[in-house]
């Protein structure tokens, strides 16, 4: 019996037995050839990620120009070899705009160097302490003219910023005098003096630095730079009066947005993670504002109590500090008039002097709608070069050969070298020159790029009416 049930429990078995030989032998070979075709399709996949995140299948490129054909725009071709030659980011990480963007935002540059300038201080006529820094050239300006670069830093920022700092070695090196406004607020260890810190729009610090610089060097021609939110101040603070223009060769802006209300509203989409960088930039600003909590409420006709700054902790962009806080400084009533009347749009039309607008296609904080306001800008206004890099970030612009970027970035260099070829422009000109002051309008003039006021109106119209067509990001 026992022998009986232990053939009836074997005799199943070893038909199983010799099936499951049978399989391994059978698909055997075929598993390790299987699993070897997984590994590929998973490297190919990490790679496909890779080559799509770091962009690295798109090609270099000169930058994009738009401009009217003119007697200046011709000689700034022939000045100006970065327009022409193609911009070479670093190969393995340079043609992503993210990682542009972060490299700037997280180190600025690379081996800054160390500045030394003196600190003014302005007191403005609302109790505000204005602070700027002044670094004297180094040497001559090849033209033998004293040249003062005015610069207007990104949001938040000051002289002490790594990239600030290699620009302005950069120019110190060319002949230029710099002087670096550093936004109210901004600077470390400098307390407010009044119940407001810089907003979007605001000039009047700009404005008191660009004054005292006038009257402290008489014979000083000007060269106005802003970077991102510094660009927006730069034009609206020229196209504010047209005396604001007196002595100012041209203005440079990078990576600004020309609108603040379309820029913002296109902060809350997700496309190239805008939305993570308004969450960023939103507590960046929450973090400084909160710094100087003591001084909001505490000084007089603060418009700022415990309800903003209840509002301020649980705010999570941009938008909503800007309601909270941001607005109230100048007691606009709304979000949008506050976003409206500090925006350059409605003031860099009126600008006369040359305009050189740079943007990065891969900017990732600028939306490209709002590319096509300086392309406009370009097509009808004589004055106006929009400058557009295929690869650069935002304020990125990093060069290098493979890996490790250069001390120095594109846009340090293209600036300088626009400077540099107005400032032997105007010197080549000796209609254009006066003793003292200097009419950089009636220079203009001269070169046949000026803008009548019926183009102004033109502009204007086309402005707004490029601000209609895109009204789905508003």
């Amino acid at each position: 019996m026992y022998f009986h049930q232990s053939q009836t429990r074997s005799s199943p078995v070893a038909p199983m037995s010799a099936l499951e030989d049978g399989d391994m032998g059978t698909f055997g070979p075929e598993l390790p050839a299987m699993f070897d075709g997984v590994k590929l399709a998973a490297v190919a996949t990490v790679l496909y990620v890779i080559v799509r995140c770091l962009n690295l299948n798109s090609t270099t490129a000169p930058p994009e120009v738009v401009q009217q054909v003119t007697a200046l725009s011709r000689y700034l071709f022939k000045s100006c070899p970065l327009l022409t030659k193609e911009y070479i980011p670093p190969l393995l990480w340079g043609k992503s705009g993210h990682i542009q963007t972060a490299l700037y935002g997280k180190m600025g540059r690379v081996n800054s160097p160390t500045l030394h300038g003196f600190r003014k201080f302005l007191t403005m006529p609302d109790g505000a302490t204005a602070t700027f820094d002044l670094f004297e050239a180094l040497g001559d300006h090849s033209t033998g003219d004293d040249v003062t670069m005015v610069i207007c830093p990104g949001i938040g920022n000051h002289s002490e910023q790594n990239y600030i700092r290699t620009f302005v070695d950069y120019c110190q090196r060319h002949g230029y005098r710099c002087a670096v406004l550093n936004h109210l607020g901004a600077p470390p260890n400098v307390e407010l003096t009044s119940p407001r810190m810089f907003t979007y729009g605001c000039t009047w610090e700009y404005a008191a630095m660009v004054g005292h610089i006038k009257q402290a060097f008489p014979q000083t021609l000007l060269v106005v730079v802003g970077f991102s939110l510094g660009g927006n101040i730069a034009c609206k603070f020229l196209g504010e009066s047209p005396s604001n223009q007196d002595r100012v060769l041209c203005c440079v802006t990078v990576c600004q947005g020309y609108s603040a209300l379309r820029a913002q509203e296109t902060f809350l989409q997700w496309d190239q993670c805008r939305r993570l960088y308004n969450f960023v930039l939103a507590d960046r600003m929450k973090k400084l504002i909160l710094s100087h909590r003591s001084s909001l409420l505490g000084l007089k006709s603060s418009n700022i109590g415990d309800v903003e700054l209840s509002k301020l902790y649980a705010a999570t962009s941009l938008m909503q500090i800007d309601d909270s806080i941001m607005r109230k400084f100048h007691g606009h009533s709304s979000l949008k008039e506050y976003y409206e009347k500090e925006s350059c749009l409605n003031y860099i039309h009126k600008v006369s002097v040359p305009l050189f607008l740079v943007n990065s296609s891969d900017d990732p904080l600028i939306h490209q709608s709002l590319l096509e306001i300086p392309r406009a800008l370009a097509e009808k206004m004589p004055n106006v070069m929009f400058v557009l890099t295929q690869h650069g970030g935002h304020l990125g612009f990093f060069e290098g050969a493979m890996l490790l970027p250069q001390p120095l970035t594109w846009m340090d260099k293209a600036i300088v070298e626009y400077a540099d070829a107005l400032c032997r422009w105007e010197k080549n000109r000796p209609a254009c020159r006066r003793s003292g002051r200097r009419d950089a309008g009636s220079c203009l003039q001269r070169t046949g790029v000026t803008v009548s006021e019926q183009k102004r109106a033109n502009v204007t119209s086309d402005l707004h009416a490029v601000r209609g067509e895109k009204s789905v990001f508003l």
